[in-house]
């Protein structure tokens, strides 16, 4: 099994910036691809952005694109959420998730931001 844990949530003013961070911990040999979603009130979790353990290859939703920037450290485990230009519309509670060569199978507990204006 792979453990996450989340960390680096909370509070900010609209055009401010939070940095997320997951740590891995367990199985993480298995781990290929990392991401972080996020679910807001009333709605349904959706993806943000994603990005492979070994290439480094990144993908981002296209209401994030140019305002998050996802890293890893692989000699950490760590995988972080650089949220700039942070909008209202951006107050999600996020999760980081780790996946094989499927689709995603481990989730963290989820850590709350909240954007105010």
């Amino acid at each position: 099994q792979v453990q996450l844990v989340e960390s680096g949530g909370g509070l900010a003013q609209a055009g401010g910036s939070l940095r997320l961070s997951c740590a891995a911990s367990g199985r993480t040999n298995s781990v290929y691809g990392l991401g972080w979603f996020r679910q807001a009130p009333g709605k349904e979790r959706e993806f943000v952005a994603a990005i492979t353990r070994g290439g480094g290859r990144t993908n981002y939703a296209d209401s994030v694109k140019g305002r998050f920037t996802i890293s890893r450290d692989n000699a950490k485990n760590t995988v972080y959420l650089q949220m700039n230009s942070l909008k209202p519309e951006d107050t999600a509670v996020y999760y980081c998730a780790s996946r094989g060569m499927g689709s995603y199978d481990y989730w963290g507990q989820g850590t709350q931001v909240t954007v105010s204006l």
